[in-house]
């Protein structure tokens, strides 16, 4: 496997790891609808929480440099399609965990509300 799928793997990992501790339930990891995926799929309060996983080693100056319109556009139609799948009503919330790999250390940032759907998502 490829040096970089490992470290997905392993931040994937620590996510879930980071949102069991927070007291969320892990529902599915990399689901998918089409060409769309989502990472993590989460449970807390009541909200289905999806979640996009982010692992990078260099600097990162600019998070929204990390989620381009497009990507944010597929990660919303699947939640959308998770929620239809299940037959689930409950409300949706898009997170991001970002993780820093440094040689050994490994920080998780996990930023709630992360993404806004855009306005049509709620027709």
């Amino acid at each position: 496997m490829a040096k970089h799928n490992i470290l997905g793997q392993k931040g994937e990992e620590a996510a879930c790891e980071t949102l069991l501790r927070k007291g969320y339930i892990i529902r599915d990891r990399n689901w998918r609808s089409g060409k769309n995926e989502i990472d993590i799929v989460a449970e807390k309060d009541g909200r289905i929480i999806v979640v996009e996983v982010k692992t990078r080693t260099g600097e990162i100056d600019d998070i929204s440099q990390l989620i381009p319109p497009a990507k944010i556009r597929h990660i919303v139609n699947a939640g959308k399609a998770y929620l239809k799948y299940f037959g689930l009503t409950q409300e949706l919330q898009f997170d991001i965990i970002l993780l820093h790999v440094e040689k050994e250390n490994l920080s998780v940032e996990h930023i709630e509300d992360a993404i806004m759907p855009p306005m049509y998502f709620y027709r």
